[in-house]
């Protein structure tokens, strides 16, 4: 079908003057809705557009969400134009609509789109700049099809892997999840490549480590705590230039963040100079009366979050947009406090330019979406996010290889490799399975054959896959987990609610297990891939396998880029973003807990992080030496930072890249502080050989130790900086604490 001709730009569309507005058209611009299902309520594209002409609602979820089943990427560029002409040529003041996307990793809900490893993958590579560029593609793909605001990136630092969310943060460490979340920030604002989309840095101010491990739960932490570990990649996202800023659903201290004043106004506005518009979550205003009982109606929460500081009631549709007009009629709400929403707002579309052009052309859609250069960027990214975590010799892989077994529920499923907030049937043309990159790769001359063995949770004819197995010379079996987001949901979607995925297991299913044992028993070396979203504790795999490699959800390109690394046409370098528990029963397993006593003595206590993987971890085909770790000036003042360096030599003899984590651990503090704390990470690129100096600066507030209202101070004594087993020290001066 010929695509339509694009809508003329409109002569007359222009931020409007609050004074001209009504109540209702303001109203309307501080709630939003969607297109398609959500519990009981089903909207079609002539639904949504009647309540963009009928209520003046400003912000439409038109595709890219769970709840939508438009994912063409021309259909879904038409849909917006359509709703766009909607909001410009059928509405009093011709406001242009926002519409939001869940694009954490790429434009992933679009079929054939780019889709990039999700956050763990891609805060593995230790490469930030990599999260800029698939930033920049995103927004590219985005703003292609007519979308303007992206629901990401996610901001939360994990600190219990159990959480279904997991997969999409950078890690366990603040200041990982601060660079890469910036730099995604970055890309997606940036207008160097074409316009840009808003980002959301969500979940604010604390998200990832709800009791439990279930998700939306109370995180139940200390105030100093949020301050110095959850709030710092905000910071770093706001510094970047995010443009909204998104609560999360969990209550803190007893208040949930979404009818907050204290976190949404005192901490985000007033002490994290926050300018832009603060979007609410899903259902999260829902939650204040439904769930967390701390008001009475629908109504009265509609009143708490405003109040609180919100602007965008993300899906208030027709209901809340009632709701605020009698709020402000009957006194409860000032229209001020309207007017400043509002404002924020329009502020917002038109610095998206959507007052000058809200329009797509449909024709030029799929010249961007999914393109070669960036499928070859999402490459580069799947590839230095993989991560060796075992290696016995058997990889790389021999080019002269007879035979290879390929096994496993992750083998052949562009789903399951893709993970959650992304297309649940991927065309096969839009992505490389394991199967397909190793098939590629192996050339003529090697025979590879298939055999499934179990889906993720059922067996399947393992005796085909034993015999298969017996008579190759290889066997790679991918495992893990398949594609889910929030609380391993949707339920049929995903499996039976309390079925593998959940948060009570992170060893692999009995069918999976079964699998991986029928092929070690043959003789034949297991080559173990494991896609998944969180840390599954693999302790069978570490003891058994040949080979263990992490590739957590690798995106469209993961296949190749795991045929690569299998074959050693890539060198691995990835590095654990988070640590790998022995098992659910020891979680907590984080390198940053907080120093504590031991009282029956050390020599009887049990390691407090005691992983089965550390944070860092990753092995190469080549080998490294890290030497001469050192600081620029052993003794500074309490306002400076530190430069550290360390040498890195390729003493093996193959090129490949190295990451180095750099560690900081104060040995008097007035607080109680973590026994150490990630402050620095580089990556370096070695020939076999060659040695270079990897530098770093240690912000000064790296040094600071954080109390209970979230105040800072650096103060006197020394503190010991490491890396790769290297340490030394550096001492603060007496002198004005820096505050």
């Amino acid at each position: 079908m010929a695509a339509p001709e694009r809508p003329p730009e409109s002569e007359d569309c222009a931020v409007p003057d609050l004074e001209t507005m009504t109540l209702a058209e303001k109203a309307g611009q501080l709630v939003g809705a969607f297109v398609g299902s959500m519990g009981d309520v089903e909207l079609s594209v002539d639904d949504a557009a009647a309540l963009v002409r009928d209520e003046n609602v400003g912000s439409i979820a038109a595709f890219g969400i769970g709840v939508s089943r438009y994912h063409d990427p021309e259909r879904v560029a038409e849909i917006a134009n359509r709703l766009q002409r909607v909001a410009v040529e059928e509405t009093s003041h011709g406001i242009p609509l926002l519409l939001p996307v869940d694009a954490v990793h790429g434009h992933a809900y679009v079929d054939g789109a780019t889709v990039f490893p999700h956050g763990l993958g891609i805060a593995a590579t230790r490469n930030p700049a990599i999260a800029r560029r698939a930033g920049e593609i995103t927004a590219a793909e985005m703003r292609a099809t007519g979308a303007t605001l992206n629901y990401g990136p996610t901001c939360d630092v994990v600190r219990d892997p159990r959480w279904g969310r997991t997969f999409e943060t950078y890690g366990e460490s603040p200041l990982l999840c601060g660079a890469f979340a910036g730099a995604t920030v970055r890309g997606l604002e940036s207008e160097d490549r074409g316009p840009r989309v808003a980002a959301t840095a969500k979940h604010f101010p604390a998200y990832g480590d709800p009791a439990g491990g279930e998700d939306a739960a109370a995180v139940d932490r200390s105030a100093s705590t949020i301050h110095q570990l959850f709030v710092p990649p905000f910071v770093e996202a706001i510094d970047a230039g995010a443009s909204v800023v998104m609560p999360c659903y969990n209550s803190i201290d007893g208040e949930p963040a979404h009818g907050s004043r204290r976190y949404l106004t005192d901490l985000l506005r007033e002490r994290l100079g926050f300018e832009g518009a603060v979007a609410s979550d899903w259902g999260g205003i829902d939650h204040l009366h439904e769930d967390h009982r701390v008001t009475a109606s629908q109504r009265d929460s509609a009143r708490t979050t405003i109040d609180a500081g919100l602007d965008l009631i993300s899906i208030g549709r027709d209901e809340y947009a009632a709701h605020v007009r009698d709020l402000v009629e009957s006194g409860e709400l000032s229209e001020a406090a309207i007017d400043a929403a509002v404002s924020r707002i329009l502020d917002l579309k038109a610095s998206l330019d959507l007052f000058d052009d809200p329009y797509v052309d449909v024709e030029t859609v799929r010249t961007t979406v999914g393109s070669s250069a960036h499928r070859t960027a999402a490459l580069r990214a799947a590839r230095e996010s993989q991560t060796l975590l075992e290696n016995d010799g058997v990889l790389p892989l021999s080019a002269g290889l007879d035979s290879i077994l390929v096994a496993g529920p992750n083998a052949a499923s562009l789903r399951n490799q893709y993970g959650g907030w992304s297309v649940q049937e991927p065309d096969p043309a839009s992505g490389t399975t394991v199967l397909d990159g190793i098939m590629d790769r192996a050339g003529d001359q090697t025979t590879v054959r298939y055999e499934r063995g179990a889906t993720l949770r059922e067996r399947r004819d393992l005796e085909t896959v034993a015999d298969a197995a017996a008579d190759a010379d290889v066997a790679v079996v991918a495992v893990g987990e398949g594609w889910y987001y929030h609380e391993f949901g949707p339920n049929g979607l995903v499996g039976p609610t309390g079925e593998f995925p959940t948060r009570s297991q992170l060893a692999l299913p009995s069918a999976q297990r079964d699998l991986l044992e029928a092929v070690y028993e043959t003789g034949t070396p297991l080559v173990v891939v494991a896609i998944a979203g969180r840390p599954l504790s693999l302790s069978w795999c570490a003891e058994n396998a040949a080979a263990l490699l992490y590739s957590y959800y690798p995106g469209s390109e993961g296949g190749k880029a795991i045929a690569d690394v299998l074959f050693g046409d890539y060198n691995p370098s990835g590095r654990l973003p988070v640590s790998v528990p022995r098992s659910v029963a020891d979680v907590p397993t984080t390198f940053n807990h907080f120093a504590h006593p031991t009282p029956i003595g050390a020599d009887e206590h049990p390691d407090t992080y005691d992983p089965l993987y550390e944070f860092g971890h990753g092995e190469s085909y080549t080998e490294f030496a890290c030497s001469d770790l050192s600081v620029a000036e052993p003794r500074i003042g309490p306002a400076e930072s530190v430069t550290a360096s360390i040498t890195v030599e390729n003493v093996g003899d193959r090129a490949g890249d190295r990451a180095v984590d750099f560690f900081l651990r104060d040995e008097v503090s007035s607080r109680v502080r973590p026994v150490c704390e990630h402050v620095g990470f580089a990556r370096v690129a070695l020939d076999p050989g060659e040695s270079t100096t990897a530098e770093v600066t240690i912000p000064n507030d790296a040094l600071a130790v954080t109390d209970s209202r979230g105040r800072t101070t650096v103060e006197p004594g020394t503190f010991e900086l490491s890396c790769e087993g290297r340490s030394t020290t550096v001492t603060v001066e007496p002198g004005t604490e820096r505050r």
